[in-house]
Protein backbone atom coordinates (compact mmCIF):
# COMPACT_ATOMS: atom_id res chain seq x y z
CA UNK A 1 0.00 0.00 0.00
CA UNK A 2 1.15 3.51 -1.23
CA UNK A 3 1.62 6.17 1.86
CA UNK A 4 -0.13 9.17 1.92
CA UNK A 5 2.83 11.15 1.79
CA UNK A 6 4.51 9.50 -0.75
CA UNK A 7 4.83 12.01 -4.15
CA UNK A 8 5.03 10.77 -7.53
CA UNK A 9 8.47 11.65 -9.14
CA UNK A 10 7.31 13.61 -11.74
CA UNK A 11 5.46 15.80 -8.96
CA UNK A 12 8.52 16.56 -6.81
CA UNK A 13 10.68 17.13 -10.03
CA UNK A 14 7.97 19.96 -10.97
CA UNK A 15 5.54 21.43 -7.99
CA UNK A 16 8.17 24.56 -7.32
CA UNK A 17 7.86 25.13 -11.03
CA UNK A 18 3.80 24.71 -10.91
CA UNK A 19 4.33 27.51 -8.20
CA UNK A 20 5.93 29.43 -10.05
CA UNK A 21 3.68 29.46 -13.19
CA UNK A 22 0.71 30.33 -10.97
CA UNK A 23 2.73 33.38 -8.75
CA UNK A 24 3.35 34.77 -12.57
CA UNK A 25 0.13 34.69 -14.16
CA UNK A 26 -2.12 35.62 -10.83
CA UNK A 27 0.40 39.00 -10.16
CA UNK A 28 0.07 41.51 -7.42
CA UNK A 29 0.83 40.48 -3.41
CA UNK A 30 1.16 36.47 -4.82
CA UNK A 31 4.03 37.33 -7.22
CA UNK A 32 5.38 39.64 -4.77
CA UNK A 33 5.76 37.21 -1.66
CA UNK A 34 7.51 35.15 -4.61
CA UNK A 35 10.66 37.06 -4.16
CA UNK A 36 11.63 36.56 -7.38
CA UNK A 37 13.53 39.79 -7.43
CA UNK A 38 17.16 39.48 -7.21
CA UNK A 39 18.86 41.06 -4.45
CA UNK A 40 21.46 43.30 -5.11
CA UNK A 41 25.25 42.71 -3.79
CA UNK A 42 25.54 44.14 0.03
CA UNK A 43 21.52 45.02 -0.51
CA UNK A 44 19.84 44.92 3.21
CA UNK A 45 16.93 42.62 3.87
CA UNK A 46 15.35 46.21 4.66
CA UNK A 47 16.14 47.37 1.55
CA UNK A 48 15.53 44.49 -0.73
CA UNK A 49 12.08 44.65 1.08
CA UNK A 50 11.53 48.31 0.29
CA UNK A 51 12.19 47.78 -3.30
CA UNK A 52 10.30 44.67 -3.77
CA UNK A 53 6.89 46.69 -2.67
CA UNK A 54 7.82 49.78 -4.97
CA UNK A 55 8.43 47.34 -8.25
CA UNK A 56 5.64 46.78 -10.50
CA UNK A 57 4.88 44.20 -12.57
CA UNK A 58 4.20 43.64 -16.37
CA UNK A 59 1.66 40.79 -16.17
CA UNK A 60 2.12 39.29 -19.58
CA UNK A 61 1.29 35.72 -18.20
CA UNK A 62 -2.38 36.38 -17.45
CA UNK A 63 -2.93 38.47 -20.81
CA UNK A 64 -1.26 35.73 -23.12
CA UNK A 65 -3.23 33.04 -21.15
CA UNK A 66 -6.67 35.13 -21.44
CA UNK A 67 -6.26 35.67 -25.19
CA UNK A 68 -6.03 32.16 -26.13
CA UNK A 69 -8.96 31.36 -24.12
CA UNK A 70 -10.45 34.66 -25.92
CA UNK A 71 -9.91 33.25 -29.11
CA UNK A 72 -10.71 29.33 -28.06
CA UNK A 73 -13.75 30.27 -27.01
CA UNK A 74 -15.82 32.74 -29.10
CA UNK A 75 -17.35 30.07 -30.75
CA UNK A 76 -18.74 27.08 -28.48
CA UNK A 77 -18.14 23.76 -28.82
CA UNK A 78 -21.46 21.78 -30.52
CA UNK A 79 -22.94 18.37 -29.02
CA UNK A 80 -24.90 15.90 -30.33
CA UNK A 81 -26.12 13.61 -27.52
CA UNK A 82 -27.81 10.64 -29.39
CA UNK A 83 -28.54 8.16 -26.60
CA UNK A 84 -28.25 10.76 -23.65
CA UNK A 85 -30.70 12.95 -25.34
CA UNK A 86 -33.17 13.32 -23.24
CA UNK A 87 -31.56 12.10 -20.35
CA UNK A 88 -33.03 13.95 -16.85
CA UNK A 89 -29.87 14.73 -15.84
CA UNK A 90 -28.45 16.00 -19.09
CA UNK A 91 -29.98 19.33 -18.80
CA UNK A 92 -28.84 19.95 -15.17
CA UNK A 93 -25.38 19.10 -16.08
CA UNK A 94 -25.18 21.15 -18.50
CA UNK A 95 -26.76 23.79 -16.65
CA UNK A 96 -24.79 23.09 -13.46
CA UNK A 97 -21.80 20.60 -14.44
CA UNK A 98 -20.18 21.14 -10.83
CA UNK A 99 -23.14 21.63 -8.56
CA UNK A 100 -21.87 25.22 -7.75
CA UNK A 101 -24.12 26.71 -10.57
CA UNK A 102 -21.26 27.18 -12.97
CA UNK A 103 -22.13 25.52 -16.65
CA UNK A 104 -20.57 23.11 -18.70
CA UNK A 105 -19.36 25.86 -20.95
CA UNK A 106 -17.84 27.73 -18.38
CA UNK A 107 -16.16 24.91 -16.36
CA UNK A 108 -14.60 23.80 -19.50
CA UNK A 109 -13.17 27.39 -20.21
CA UNK A 110 -12.03 27.74 -16.55
CA UNK A 111 -9.77 24.62 -17.29
CA UNK A 112 -8.58 25.34 -20.26
CA UNK A 113 -6.68 28.98 -18.79
CA UNK A 114 -6.04 26.55 -15.54
CA UNK A 115 -4.17 24.28 -17.74
CA UNK A 116 -2.49 26.82 -19.82
CA UNK A 117 -1.18 28.09 -16.41
CA UNK A 118 -0.11 24.82 -14.89
CA UNK A 119 0.14 22.48 -17.71
CA UNK A 120 -2.15 20.67 -17.32
CA UNK A 121 -5.13 19.88 -14.66
CA UNK A 122 -7.12 16.76 -14.39
CA UNK A 123 -10.98 16.54 -14.27
CA UNK A 124 -12.82 14.23 -12.59
CA UNK A 125 -16.99 13.57 -13.04
CA UNK A 126 -17.95 11.79 -9.48
CA UNK A 127 -20.83 10.27 -8.73
CA UNK A 128 -22.27 10.09 -4.99
CA UNK A 129 -23.33 7.01 -3.28
CA UNK A 130 -26.63 6.13 -2.91
CA UNK A 131 -29.28 3.85 -2.16
CA UNK A 132 -31.93 4.77 -4.76
CA UNK A 133 -33.55 2.46 -7.01
CA UNK A 134 -33.98 4.26 -10.46
CA UNK A 135 -32.62 7.39 -11.86
CA UNK A 136 -35.82 9.38 -11.08
CA UNK A 137 -34.93 9.01 -7.35
CA UNK A 138 -31.89 9.57 -7.96
CA UNK A 139 -33.04 13.07 -8.99
CA UNK A 140 -35.36 13.37 -6.17
CA UNK A 141 -32.33 13.11 -3.93
CA UNK A 142 -30.09 15.55 -6.55
CA UNK A 143 -27.80 12.61 -6.99
CA UNK A 144 -26.24 12.96 -10.68
CA UNK A 145 -22.80 13.38 -12.07
CA UNK A 146 -20.52 15.99 -11.34
CA UNK A 147 -17.47 17.77 -12.64
CA UNK A 148 -14.09 18.54 -10.01
CA UNK A 149 -11.10 20.07 -10.94
CA UNK A 150 -8.09 19.56 -9.12
CA UNK A 151 -4.95 21.69 -9.77
CA UNK A 152 -1.42 19.49 -10.14
CA UNK A 153 -0.13 20.66 -6.58
CA UNK A 154 -3.12 18.57 -5.29
CA UNK A 155 -2.67 15.64 -7.34
CA UNK A 156 0.16 14.03 -5.39
CA UNK A 157 0.51 10.22 -7.25
CA UNK A 158 -0.81 8.75 -10.73
CA UNK A 159 -0.07 5.58 -12.29
CA UNK A 160 -1.35 4.26 -15.90
CA UNK A 161 -1.24 0.76 -16.80
CA UNK A 162 -1.51 -0.86 -20.45
CA UNK A 163 -4.24 -2.76 -21.01
CA UNK A 164 -5.26 -5.48 -23.22
CA UNK A 165 -5.98 -3.15 -26.41
CA UNK A 166 -2.51 -1.28 -25.90
CA UNK A 167 -4.20 1.52 -24.53
CA UNK A 168 -3.17 3.28 -21.21
CA UNK A 169 -5.26 3.48 -18.53
CA UNK A 170 -5.34 5.24 -15.40
CA UNK A 171 -5.25 2.56 -12.54
CA UNK A 172 -4.12 4.87 -9.37
CA UNK A 173 -4.65 8.38 -8.57
CA UNK A 174 -4.07 10.54 -4.86
CA UNK A 175 -5.69 13.59 -4.54
CA UNK A 176 -5.22 15.95 -2.13
CA UNK A 177 -9.55 17.31 -1.95
CA UNK A 178 -9.08 19.44 0.97
CA UNK A 179 -6.78 21.57 3.44
CA UNK A 180 -8.13 22.49 7.04
CA UNK A 181 -6.05 24.66 9.89
CA UNK A 182 -6.76 23.83 12.83
CA UNK A 183 -3.74 26.04 14.25
CA UNK A 184 -1.43 28.79 13.10
CA UNK A 185 1.04 25.75 12.86
CA UNK A 186 -0.86 22.76 12.54
CA UNK A 187 -3.05 21.60 9.31
CA UNK A 188 -5.09 18.88 8.25
CA UNK A 189 -5.04 17.35 4.63
CA UNK A 190 -7.93 15.17 3.39
CA UNK A 191 -6.99 12.70 0.65
CA UNK A 192 -9.28 10.69 -1.60
CA UNK A 193 -6.94 7.38 -3.11
CA UNK A 194 -8.65 5.94 -6.18
CA UNK A 195 -8.01 2.94 -7.91
CA UNK A 196 -10.15 0.60 -10.47
CA UNK A 197 -12.29 -1.27 -7.62
CA UNK A 198 -11.75 0.83 -4.35
CA UNK A 199 -12.01 4.53 -2.97
CA UNK A 200 -10.10 5.33 0.15
CA UNK A 201 -10.39 8.54 2.19
CA UNK A 202 -7.58 9.63 3.92
CA UNK A 203 -6.81 12.43 6.92
CA UNK A 204 -3.30 13.44 7.31
CA UNK A 205 -1.57 15.91 9.71
CA UNK A 206 2.07 15.81 8.37
CA UNK A 207 3.25 13.74 10.66
CA UNK A 208 -0.04 10.64 11.14
CA UNK A 209 -1.97 9.67 8.31
CA UNK A 210 -5.35 7.67 9.01
CA UNK A 211 -7.58 6.00 6.73
CA UNK A 212 -11.17 7.09 7.34
CA UNK A 213 -13.01 4.92 5.19
CA UNK A 214 -12.70 2.21 1.98
CA UNK A 215 -15.50 1.99 -0.29
CA UNK A 216 -16.24 0.13 -3.82
CA UNK A 217 -15.73 1.60 -6.98
CA UNK A 218 -18.99 1.52 -8.60
CA UNK A 219 -18.01 2.10 -11.79
CA UNK A 220 -14.94 -0.42 -11.94
CA UNK A 221 -12.46 2.98 -13.40
CA UNK A 222 -11.35 6.16 -11.99
CA UNK A 223 -13.77 8.32 -13.42
CA UNK A 224 -11.02 11.09 -13.68
CA UNK A 225 -9.35 12.87 -17.08
CA UNK A 226 -5.82 14.20 -17.93
CA UNK A 227 -6.08 18.16 -19.81
CA UNK A 228 -2.92 18.99 -20.99
CA UNK A 229 -1.73 22.55 -22.17
CA UNK A 230 0.21 21.05 -24.40
CA UNK A 231 1.09 17.21 -24.62
CA UNK A 232 4.75 16.12 -23.64
CA UNK A 233 6.71 12.85 -23.56
CA UNK A 234 6.20 12.66 -20.12
CA UNK A 235 2.85 10.99 -18.95
CA UNK A 236 0.56 12.54 -16.45
CA UNK A 237 2.50 16.34 -16.78
CA UNK A 238 1.70 19.00 -19.80
CA UNK A 239 3.90 21.62 -21.32
CA UNK A 240 2.10 25.53 -19.76
CA UNK A 241 2.03 28.05 -22.07
CA UNK A 242 3.65 30.01 -19.59
CA UNK A 243 7.04 27.54 -19.64
CA UNK A 244 9.23 30.13 -21.25
CA UNK A 245 7.25 33.42 -20.96
CA UNK A 246 7.04 33.36 -17.26
CA UNK A 247 10.89 33.73 -17.11
CA UNK A 248 11.10 36.36 -19.67
CA UNK A 249 8.61 38.72 -17.72
CA UNK A 250 10.78 38.07 -14.89
CA UNK A 251 13.42 39.25 -16.54
CA UNK A 252 11.30 42.37 -17.53
CA UNK A 253 10.24 42.65 -13.74
CA UNK A 254 14.07 42.88 -13.08
CA UNK A 255 14.63 45.94 -14.88
CA UNK A 256 11.14 47.66 -14.49
CA UNK A 257 12.72 47.46 -10.52
CA UNK A 258 16.19 49.31 -12.02
CA UNK A 259 13.75 51.90 -14.02
CA UNK A 260 12.27 52.41 -10.37
CA UNK A 261 15.19 53.09 -8.96
CA UNK A 262 17.07 55.19 -11.38
CA UNK A 263 13.72 57.67 -11.18
CA UNK A 264 14.10 57.63 -7.28
CA UNK A 265 17.84 58.35 -7.58
CA UNK A 266 17.36 60.94 -10.50
CA UNK A 267 14.60 63.05 -8.54
CA UNK A 268 16.61 62.56 -5.37
CA UNK A 269 20.61 62.64 -6.22
CA UNK A 270 22.88 61.66 -3.25
CA UNK A 271 24.64 63.96 -1.62
CA UNK A 272 28.38 63.38 -1.37
CA UNK A 273 30.61 65.14 1.07
CA UNK A 274 33.40 65.04 3.95
CA UNK A 275 32.83 63.50 7.47
CA UNK A 276 33.49 66.73 8.86
CA UNK A 277 31.38 69.10 6.64
CA UNK A 278 27.86 69.59 7.88
CA UNK A 279 25.37 69.70 5.23
CA UNK A 280 21.59 68.82 5.11
CA UNK A 281 19.67 68.05 2.18
CA UNK A 282 16.20 70.09 0.55
CA UNK A 283 15.03 73.24 -0.77
CA UNK A 284 16.85 76.04 1.14
CA UNK A 285 19.17 74.36 2.78
CA UNK A 286 22.60 75.29 3.53
CA UNK A 287 26.06 73.28 3.53
CA UNK A 288 28.56 74.66 6.19
CA UNK A 289 32.39 73.77 5.24
CA UNK A 290 35.54 74.54 7.03
CA UNK A 291 37.39 77.53 5.47
CA UNK A 292 40.66 75.68 5.09
CA UNK A 293 38.71 72.77 2.95
CA UNK A 294 40.64 71.31 -0.06
CA UNK A 295 38.75 72.69 -3.09
CA UNK A 296 38.50 68.94 -4.54
CA UNK A 297 36.94 67.83 -1.44
CA UNK A 298 33.92 70.39 -2.20
CA UNK A 299 30.21 68.65 -1.46
CA UNK A 300 28.69 67.91 -4.74
CA UNK A 301 25.87 65.76 -5.73
CA UNK A 302 25.58 62.42 -7.75
CA UNK A 303 23.27 61.67 -9.98
CA UNK A 304 22.86 59.25 -13.18
CA UNK A 305 22.19 60.29 -16.53
CA UNK A 306 19.36 59.27 -18.79
CA UNK A 307 21.05 57.66 -21.11
CA UNK A 308 20.70 54.51 -18.47
CA UNK A 309 17.28 54.51 -18.48
CA UNK A 310 16.83 54.66 -22.45
CA UNK A 311 19.17 51.46 -22.41
CA UNK A 312 16.48 49.55 -19.93
CA UNK A 313 13.55 50.56 -21.99
CA UNK A 314 15.02 49.25 -25.00
CA UNK A 315 15.87 45.93 -23.34
CA UNK A 316 12.33 45.58 -22.38
CA UNK A 317 10.57 46.03 -25.54
CA UNK A 318 13.02 43.63 -26.86
CA UNK A 319 12.01 40.90 -24.10
CA UNK A 320 8.21 41.85 -24.62
CA UNK A 321 8.95 41.29 -28.66
CA UNK A 322 10.45 38.01 -27.70
CA UNK A 323 7.41 37.13 -25.54
CA UNK A 324 5.37 38.02 -28.53
CA UNK A 325 7.35 35.83 -30.59
CA UNK A 326 7.20 32.75 -28.35
CA UNK A 327 3.21 33.07 -27.87
CA UNK A 328 2.98 34.29 -31.88
CA UNK A 329 1.11 36.91 -30.71
CA UNK A 330 2.97 39.47 -32.58
CA UNK A 331 0.27 40.55 -35.10
CA UNK A 332 -2.12 40.41 -31.85
CA UNK A 333 -0.21 42.32 -29.12
CA UNK A 334 2.82 43.73 -31.20
CA UNK A 335 0.74 45.68 -33.33
CA UNK A 336 2.01 48.92 -32.00
CA UNK A 337 5.75 47.72 -31.44
CA UNK A 338 6.05 45.78 -34.78
CA UNK A 339 5.61 47.02 -38.13
CA UNK A 340 4.82 43.67 -39.77
CA UNK A 341 4.50 43.11 -43.54
CA UNK A 342 1.17 41.11 -44.79
CA UNK A 343 3.20 38.25 -45.56
CA UNK A 344 4.83 38.53 -42.25
CA UNK A 345 1.34 39.18 -40.19
CA UNK A 346 -0.50 36.47 -42.25
CA UNK A 347 2.49 34.08 -40.94
CA UNK A 348 1.74 34.82 -37.18
CA UNK A 349 -1.94 34.49 -38.09
CA UNK A 350 -1.38 30.97 -38.91
CA UNK A 351 1.00 29.68 -36.31
CA UNK A 352 -1.59 31.18 -33.94
CA UNK A 353 -4.27 29.38 -35.76
CA UNK A 354 -2.30 26.03 -35.48
CA UNK A 355 -1.25 26.45 -31.96
CA UNK A 356 -5.22 27.20 -31.23
CA UNK A 357 -6.02 24.49 -33.34
CA UNK A 358 -4.16 21.92 -31.65
CA UNK A 359 -5.49 23.61 -28.11
CA UNK A 360 -8.92 22.98 -29.41
CA UNK A 361 -8.29 19.19 -30.53
CA UNK A 362 -7.03 18.71 -26.70
CA UNK A 363 -9.94 19.85 -25.24
CA UNK A 364 -12.50 18.27 -27.65
CA UNK A 365 -10.35 14.77 -26.65
CA UNK A 366 -11.32 14.95 -22.98
CA UNK A 367 -14.77 16.14 -23.34
CA UNK A 368 -15.16 13.28 -25.25
CA UNK A 369 -13.59 11.03 -22.15
CA UNK A 370 -15.92 12.78 -19.85
CA UNK A 371 -19.20 12.25 -21.87
CA UNK A 372 -17.68 8.51 -21.35
CA UNK A 373 -17.62 7.87 -18.23
CA UNK A 374 -21.07 10.43 -17.79
CA UNK A 375 -22.89 7.55 -19.92
CA UNK A 376 -21.42 5.21 -17.98
CA UNK A 377 -22.76 6.55 -15.18
CA UNK A 378 -26.06 6.87 -16.80
CA UNK A 379 -25.96 3.89 -18.07
CA UNK A 380 -26.41 4.78 -21.57
CA UNK A 381 -24.89 3.64 -25.00
CA UNK A 382 -21.38 6.23 -24.95
CA UNK A 383 -22.26 7.66 -28.74
CA UNK A 384 -22.12 11.51 -27.66
CA UNK A 385 -20.12 13.41 -29.86
CA UNK A 386 -18.31 16.97 -29.61
CA UNK A 387 -17.11 19.31 -31.89
CA UNK A 388 -14.39 22.06 -31.14
CA UNK A 389 -13.72 24.61 -33.84
CA UNK A 390 -11.28 23.75 -35.83
CA UNK A 391 -10.10 27.36 -37.01
CA UNK A 392 -10.15 30.41 -35.59
CA UNK A 393 -11.22 33.41 -37.18
CA UNK A 394 -7.68 36.02 -36.42
CA UNK A 395 -7.79 37.94 -39.04
CA UNK A 396 -7.20 41.45 -39.45
CA UNK A 397 -10.51 42.94 -40.71
CA UNK A 398 -10.33 46.92 -41.04
CA UNK A 399 -6.87 46.50 -42.67
CA UNK A 400 -7.59 44.24 -45.27
CA UNK A 401 -10.53 46.25 -46.35
CA UNK A 402 -7.76 49.36 -46.37
CA UNK A 403 -5.93 46.75 -48.57
CA UNK A 404 -8.22 45.88 -50.95
CA UNK A 405 -9.74 49.53 -51.21
CA UNK A 406 -6.12 50.09 -52.07
CA UNK A 407 -6.22 47.50 -55.01
CA UNK A 408 -9.69 48.64 -56.06
CA UNK A 409 -7.99 51.93 -56.76
CA UNK A 410 -5.18 51.18 -58.17
CA UNK A 411 -6.50 51.39 -62.29
CA UNK A 412 -5.44 48.24 -62.99
CA UNK A 413 -7.43 47.21 -65.94
CA UNK A 414 -8.22 43.38 -65.35
CA UNK A 415 -11.80 42.16 -64.89
CA UNK A 416 -11.13 38.96 -63.24
CA UNK A 417 -8.72 41.29 -60.81
CA UNK A 418 -11.83 43.39 -59.92
CA UNK A 419 -14.27 40.62 -60.09
CA UNK A 420 -12.12 38.74 -56.94
CA UNK A 421 -11.30 42.40 -55.02
CA UNK A 422 -15.08 42.92 -55.03
CA UNK A 423 -15.74 39.53 -53.91
CA UNK A 424 -13.37 39.26 -50.98
CA UNK A 425 -14.59 43.08 -49.91
CA UNK A 426 -17.88 41.11 -49.66
CA UNK A 427 -16.65 38.65 -47.61
CA UNK A 428 -15.04 40.83 -45.28
CA UNK A 429 -18.76 42.47 -44.51
CA UNK A 430 -21.27 40.59 -45.33
CA UNK A 431 -22.90 37.84 -43.28
CA UNK A 432 -23.47 34.37 -44.78
CA UNK A 433 -27.09 35.30 -45.36
CA UNK A 434 -26.21 37.86 -48.01
CA UNK A 435 -22.81 36.83 -49.41
CA UNK A 436 -24.01 34.13 -51.88
CA UNK A 437 -26.23 37.17 -53.17
CA UNK A 438 -23.43 39.55 -53.41
CA UNK A 439 -21.52 37.08 -55.43
CA UNK A 440 -24.37 35.97 -58.05
CA UNK A 441 -24.54 39.80 -58.81
CA UNK A 442 -20.39 40.22 -58.80
CA UNK A 443 -20.71 37.70 -61.52
CA UNK A 444 -23.87 39.29 -63.55
CA UNK A 445 -21.77 42.18 -63.85
CA UNK A 446 -18.76 40.41 -65.60
CA UNK A 447 -21.13 38.59 -68.53
CA UNK A 448 -19.66 38.06 -71.58
CA UNK A 449 -20.86 40.18 -74.35
CA UNK A 450 -18.35 39.09 -77.37
CA UNK A 451 -14.72 38.99 -78.74
CA UNK A 452 -12.61 42.05 -78.53
CA UNK A 453 -9.65 40.09 -80.54
CA UNK A 454 -8.45 36.68 -80.19
CA UNK A 455 -6.89 36.91 -76.70
CA UNK A 456 -8.92 39.58 -75.17
CA UNK A 457 -12.98 39.39 -74.08
CA UNK A 458 -14.94 42.38 -73.75
CA UNK A 459 -17.46 42.00 -70.73
CA UNK A 460 -20.81 44.45 -69.64
CA UNK A 461 -18.10 45.18 -66.52
CA UNK A 462 -16.58 47.02 -69.47
CA UNK A 463 -18.90 48.79 -70.52
CA UNK A 464 -20.18 49.87 -66.57
CA UNK A 465 -16.93 51.13 -65.68
CA UNK A 466 -16.30 53.26 -68.41
CA UNK A 467 -13.81 51.89 -70.43
CA UNK A 468 -14.99 51.51 -73.60
CA UNK A 469 -18.15 52.94 -75.53
CA UNK A 470 -21.25 50.62 -76.14
CA UNK A 471 -20.80 51.25 -80.16
CA UNK A 472 -17.09 49.79 -79.75
CA UNK A 473 -18.27 46.41 -78.64
CA UNK A 474 -21.78 46.47 -80.66
CA UNK A 475 -19.04 46.84 -83.34
CA UNK A 476 -16.63 43.80 -82.80
CA UNK A 477 -20.18 41.51 -82.08
CA UNK A 478 -21.24 42.43 -85.61
CA UNK A 479 -24.23 45.16 -84.44
CA UNK A 480 -25.01 48.76 -85.94
CA UNK A 481 -23.95 51.16 -83.58
CA UNK A 482 -26.26 53.05 -81.39
CA UNK A 483 -27.15 57.23 -81.06
CA UNK A 484 -25.05 57.73 -78.49
CA UNK A 485 -23.27 54.74 -78.15
CA UNK A 486 -19.62 56.73 -78.94
CA UNK A 487 -19.85 58.09 -75.10
CA UNK A 488 -18.03 56.52 -71.97
CA UNK A 489 -20.50 55.77 -69.60
CA UNK A 490 -19.59 56.68 -66.12
CA UNK A 491 -18.71 54.14 -63.36
CA UNK A 492 -21.59 52.18 -61.71
CA UNK A 493 -21.91 52.62 -58.34
CA UNK A 494 -24.39 50.00 -56.70
CA UNK A 495 -27.23 51.51 -54.70
CA UNK A 496 -27.96 50.94 -50.80
CA UNK A 497 -31.66 48.95 -51.86
CA UNK A 498 -29.56 46.52 -54.31
CA UNK A 499 -30.25 48.25 -57.83
CA UNK A 500 -27.79 50.56 -60.13
CA UNK A 501 -27.13 54.46 -60.40
CA UNK A 502 -25.85 55.50 -63.15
Amino acid sequence: MREIEYQHPDYENNVYRWEFYLRSYMGGEEYTNGSYLTSYLNESKEDYSRRLKLTPLDNHCRNIVHIYSSFLWRVPPTRNFNSLAGNPALELFIADANLDGQGLNSFMRDAQVWSSVYGHVWLMLDKPASNAGTKAQELEQEIRPYLTMFTPENVFDWEWERTASGRFELCYLKVRESVDRVSPTETVSYFRVWRKDTVEYWKYNGTEEQKIEEVVNALGKIPAVYLPAARSVVRGVGISDLSDISYMQKAIYQELSEIEQLIRISNHPTLVKTYETDASAGAGAIINIPDDLDGALTPFQLQPNGGNLDAIRASITDKVNSINRMAHMGAVRGAKELTLSGVAMQTEFQMLNAKLSEKADILELAEEQLWQIFCQWQDVKPDVVINYPDGFDLRDYPQELIFLQQVRSSGVKSVTLMREVDKQIADLVLDDELLAQSHNEIEELTQVVGDFSDKTQIYKYHIDAGLVTSNEVREKVGLTDLEGGDTLLPPVVASSKGGQEG
